[in-house]
């Protein structure tokens, strides 16, 4: 028998299977009337075989991943294909930048009107795009949820009143299943499109995989997608060797999810919503008790997660109440014990959602409420160590490639670093070896709209690409009219200030950066198409002194208006990353490819905390991002020119934002400029090279930049 404050799987697992199989056989009927088919469907197998053949008699494919109305972070991806070199992203163009709808379900109008942009600028059109595909398998989705709520009713009868949860509200799936008819209308198509459906693990796993720096040595590889939910479970493990992958295991559970405990625990002890909550409380754990003997809420907050054979993770439904009711009363008696009273959703707080920076006002961050953060920081690290533990057994692999949602957990990244090192290589596989890690750009959702078309190229038989280097692929550079059009604002004052298109030119303009933030200016850099996935590396980035020991609270009270404990992130040079910070063995890998995305954090080298304290956090260290030459030559030059300035080729980067998605389009830089009463300037960077700056007029300005303007021109 049980202890009474456990209990683990569900009541009714045989009547939530049946009801899996059954919903799924359904919705697979429905579906396909709508005009959505899975993978080994007769529409499927036609559609790659076509796809198969036209790579074969060496022609180029064209492959749309679309993600849908219904699930977060709809958007939509163009990926090009060729028998010679494989699945090559084009465009990943991500609602939410369009839109300003953070994390937004809505149909992705702009977004497909933008792919339909780039496609003409390279002189296509829509007719040469070979299949749509979809980010998730739905008829598979409507049985896991079917399973959810079978398995625990009548409790779970609740989850069908829950009109925040992805995937439960009928408005969703009507909206969602008239895709097909929608996307034809908005191309001018005659008839409905019909999209074919690839699994949401799959989608995850088969790009990072391919776009890792692993994919190409023949060695095996170990894939672990760890998320909120997938289509048919939340945590999915996979091996691949010599190009091809197998899956390991699926947990078959919406609700046995480390991404769930993540999310639920942040959102309702942190106060924010779900998917801005989890990056957010990551960052409060440093301030936290991060040691297991002393935190006061560790060793009973690590019941609530079972950790059982074979790397599993069971959610302990003794302590939990989200597979029932995972909003209004998420906490049952025992975990109310430890934490508290679980926030309400009209007390929490969505900071990407702020009309007025005016209303912002922060909770306090107490001891007792860091402390929290630090516990479940150190839960969700147990558990992820547990699960890869595991896989690593079991393929005896020594690289691992993490994605999912989960994945964006930098700290719990470096922690896997850090335990599978020689000694446990020597123990659990008895060799000389330590653990490599890579982690993707986007590995979140925005992500499997490219995973979906890698995938099917994959099916079709094309090579799996190339490594991935850069994350600059949402939207289309600006075009100068779109940016003289933007500055024609009365309260911002502008100026053309020169040209990238030489080197002599860019030289010019990074120097004028540097002197800039040198001189504790904060300025922001709009330039290129925008980076997908969440972090702004150099193209949509604000940069500041990380000498400045006072540059953190500024960023943090007049530019981001954000918590005060939120840490900034290290942009360096791989020089600069060598020399301040211990970079780990097993990130090495493509000469320190993981360090490129602000995926993975870094302990700091003894002078970092003296010379460069506004990128080193409460915890001593920094989600680093390595910027190459080949990949950004203007932010390259700024850092080499910062280093001439202020002796370190490293700057504060945060994403050029206010409490909103990133800035996507020129009109959106400068409305951030207005939000922003600590930005200094913005330079926007056109598609043909030229500089504008752009910065607060009259009173707010005071002559700061024009006199930073003016001394940088006498002193060159």
């Amino acid at each position: 028998m049980s202890p009474p404050n456990k209990r683990i799987g569900p009541r009714h697992p045989g009547l939530g299977n049946a009801g899996f199989r059954a919903a799924r056989w359904l919705s697979a009927q429905l579906f396909a009337a709508a005009g959505f088919h899975q993978l080994g469907s007769e529409f499927a197998n036609e559609r790659v075989a076509r796809v198969r053949e036209k790579l074969q008699r060496g022609e180029t494919v064209y492959l749309a991943g679309l993600g849908p109305p219904g699930t977060h972070n709809s958007g939509v991806a163009l990926v090009e294909v060729t028998r010679a070199d494989g699945p090559r992203l084009i465009v990943n163009n991500e609602e939410e930048r369009f839109s300003g709808n953070k994390h937004t379900t809505e149909y992705p109008r702009t977004s497909i009107d933008a792919m339909v942009a780039t496609l003409r600028a390279m002189g296509r059109d829509i007719g040469n795009i070979d299949a749509w595909l979809t980010s998730w398998d739905y008829p598979t989705l409507a049985g896991t949820i079917a399973r959810s709520v079978l398995e625990e009713v009548p409790q779970s009868l609740k989850l069908l009143r829950t009109t925040e949860a992805a995937g439960f509200d009928g408005r969703r799936l009507d909206q969602m299943t008239r895709t097909p008819k929608i996307l034809a209308k908005q191309l001018g198509l005659p008839e409905r499109v019909p999209l074919i459906c690839l699994p949401h693990h799959d989608n995850h796993a088969w790009f990072s995989f391919a776009a890792s720096p692993f994919a190409g040595d023949g060695e095996p590889v170990a894939i672990a997608v760890l998320d909120g939910t997938g289509d048919k479970g939340s945590i999915s493990l996979y091996v691949a060797e010599n190009g091809a992958m197998r899956p390991l295991y699926c947990n078959d559970s919406m609700f046995d999810s480390l991404g769930a405990f993540y999310s639920v625990i942040s959102s309702t002890q942190g106060g924010w919503t779900w998917l801005s909550s989890e990056g957010r409380y990551m960052g409060a754990a440093a301030w936290g008790d991060m040691d297991r003997a002393s935190n006061p809420y560790y060793a009973r907050l690590r019941e609530v997660l079972d950790l059982g054979a074979d790397g599993e993770i069971r959610l302990n439904r003794a302590m939990a109440n989200w597979y029932c009711d995972p909003f209004e009363h998420p906490y049952k008696a025992p975990l109310i014990d430890i934490l508290g009273e679980p926030l309400k959703p009209d007390q929490l707080w969505n900071p990407d959602a702020v009309l007025r920076v005016e209303d912002i006002e922060h909770r306090p961050d107490t001891r007792d409420r860091l402390d929290k953060a630090a516990a479940t920081q150190l839960v969700f690290e147990d558990a992820l160590i547990h699960v890869i533990d595991h896989l690593l057994r079991q393929t005896g692999a020594q690289r691992l490639v993490l994605t999912g949602g989960v994945a964006l957990n930098a700290v719990g990244n470096m922690r896997l670093l850090e335990h599978f090192d020689d000694a446990w290589f020597a123990q659990a596989q008895q060799r000389k070896a330590r653990l490599h890690l890579w982690v993707p750009p986007t590995p979140g959702d925005p992500g499997v709209t490219i995973g979906a078309a890698w995938l099917l190229a994959h099916l079709a038989g094309a090579p799996r690409g190339a490594p991935m280097t850069h994350a600059f692929c949402c939207g289309l550079p600006p075009k100068e009219q779109d940016i003289a059009t933007a500055l024609k604002a009365g309260d911002v004052a502008s100026l053309r200030i020169g040209d990238i298109s030489t080197p002599d030119g860019r030289d010019a303009i990074a120097d004028l950066m540097a002197f800039m933030v040198a001189h504790d200016g904060i300025i922001a850099l709009y330039q290129g198409a925008a980076e997908t996935g969440p972090r702004a590396l150099g193209h949509r980035s604000i940069f500041a002194n990380p000498c400045a020991p006072d540059a953190r609270e500024r960023l943090n009270e007049r530019v981001k208006y954000r918590e005060a404990i939120r840490p900034l992130a290290p942009m360096a040079t791989l020089e600069a990353a060598r020399e301040y910070f211990e970079l780990h063995e097993g990130a090495s890998d493509g000469n320190y490819n993981a360090y490129n995305y602000m995926v993975l954090t870094a302990h700091s080298k003894p002078p970092a905390r003296a010379k460069i304290p506004a990128v080193i956090h409460a915890d001593g260290t920094g989600r680093i991002q390595i910027v190459r030459e080949e990949d950004d030559p203007l932010t390259y030059a700024y850092l080499k020119a910062l280093g001439r300035r202020i002796g370190v080729e490293i700057s504060v980067n945060t994403s050029f934002n206010v409490a909103g998605p990133i800035a996507q389009t020129p009109q959106q830089a400068i409305d951030t400029l207005r939000r922003s009463k600590g930005l200094d300037a913005v330079l926007l960077v056109a598609d043909d090279g030229a500089v504008y700056a752009a910065w607060h007029g009259g009173e707010r300005d005071s002559g700061r930049f024009t006199g930073w303007l003016s001394e940088w021109k006498q002193r060159r």
